[in-house]
């Protein structure tokens, strides 16, 4: 049953995209229509890819090959599109972790004649690297790439620096290179010394470089706190069960109570706390529970203490995204609010997204545990301990968030 929604919802999110006819422009391949921008793309084929390893459907795998090369950038280095839009680190980041999916999961490859998903994934990481910016902040990554970006090329993010930490945790598991563990400790470092990480593992939106990274925006998302869950799970892994990755891997999936249980009979079910009670939020947030459900599913393989909490989650938030899953003419057509036990009228490639997403995490054991660049698995640290989340109020925690 949960391979038939899984597939359907799918089908329905598949129906967004038409970049692939004979007519289609080289440079437009791989990319969604407006108002869709290039990450959100780059985040549907990670969730192809995970929908290939999990559930076996080979359904859209030539598809997804086919738009994960067309944006392969110059020197095999996953930049930006040609017209160099509104892309920022964070796009890239999310079309470098779809490469790193498909790396560890063994993903159908390019021919050899074209540039292999690891090493586009290591280019990625090193361009973003080098964009490491000293200029202010005594560090950290903005949020836009190109200067003439004004909205944004001022602002250092925390999806921005979650991106590069993230990558880089999942490069140093999969290549056991030290400096890819260096640069993931040195972002976190960073994220928590300016204030982007807070001392209670909450994930705040960003900072202006302009004013020294002095003044933060408390804003919080699911994707913030999703991708530095995921990262932190990934070193607690490598390190073979490191107290210190520990912590913060479980500090991190305490904070991320803030986006479950929007009601009182709505419990467990994941919600976008900052807009979607009130309906404002836009295109990009309609789709940040997918990368939480996404990123929960994998910390629960690579931190196995965690898997039974996780499970609770995921199952609940599932259950309630198929209630919402009913509309349209195809009946499955998914919509945003989750916990309404019905079709909310709202529709789009986010929506069907973060449905798909939380749904199929249900099956991530299928998949196994990531593979290294050994083709081996590397042994899982020992069930030392047991998270269950506390008991909280999540009225009194936004009211501190949002403070």
């Amino acid at each position: 049953s949960i391979r038939n929604a899984t597939a359907a919802y799918a089908y329905n999110m598949m129906t967004y995209y038409a970049n692939n006819q004979t007519s289609t422009p080289a440079e437009k391949i791989g990319n969604l229509p407006a108002p869709y921008y290039w990450w959100e793309a780059g985040a549907m084929w990670g969730g192809l890819v995970d929908y290939w390893a999990y559930t076996k459907d080979s359904s859209y795998v030539n598809t997804t090959l086919q738009a994960l090369v067309a944006n392969f950038g110059p020197n095999a280095d996953l930049m930006v599109p040609a017209h160099r839009g509104d892309e920022g680190n964070d796009d890239q980041a999310f079309w470098a972790i779809a490469l790193m999916s498909a790396v560890e999961y063994g993903f159908p490859s390019p021919p050899q004649s074209q540039p292999q998903y690891l090493n586009v994934a290591k280019a990625a990481f090193d361009s973003m690297a080098a964009r490491w910016d000293l200029t202010s902040c005594n560090g950290g990554l903005k949020w836009q790439i190109f200067p003439e970006n004004a909205y944004g090329y001022n602002y250092k993010n925390s999806i921005s620096n979650g991106g590069l930490f993230a990558l880089a945790a999942r490069l140093a598991r999969y290549t056991g290179n030290q400096t890819y563990v260096d640069w993931a400790e040195k972002t976190w470092d960073w994220c928590e010394r300016i204030g982007l990480i807070s001392s209670m593992y909450e994930i705040f939106d960003g900072t202006d470089d302009n004013q020294n990274c002095t003044q933060i925006d408390h804003l919080q998302w699911t994707y913030g706190v999703g991708i530095f869950l995921h990262g932190a799970a990934t070193l607690y892994n490598y390190t073979n069960g490191s107290s210190l990755w520990q912590k913060r891997t479980s500090g991190l999936l305490d904070r991320s109570a803030v986006f479950f249980s929007p009601y009182p009979n709505a419990t467990d079910v994941m919600y976008e706390a900052a807009c979607e009670t009130v309906g404002t939020c836009d295109t990009d947030q309609q789709s940040f529970k997918a990368y939480l459900g996404r990123f929960l599913a994998k910390t629960a393989v690579l931190a196995p203490y965690t898997a039974a909490s996780i499970k609770t989650l995921l199952t609940k938030s599932a259950a309630a995204a198929a209630t919402s899953c009913s509309g349209g003419k195809d009946g499955v057509t998914c919509g945003t609010k989750w916990y309404t036990g019905a079709w909310d009228s709202t529709s789009g490639v986010g929506q069907q997204l973060s449905a798909l997403e939380v749904t199929q995490a249900l099956l991530v054991a299928n998949a196994g545990a990531p593979e290294t660049q050994a083709n081996v698995h590397l042994a899982q640290p020992a069930v030392t301990t047991t998270i269950s989340l506390p008991a909280r109020s999540i009225t009194a925690e936004l009211q501190t968030s949002n403070a």
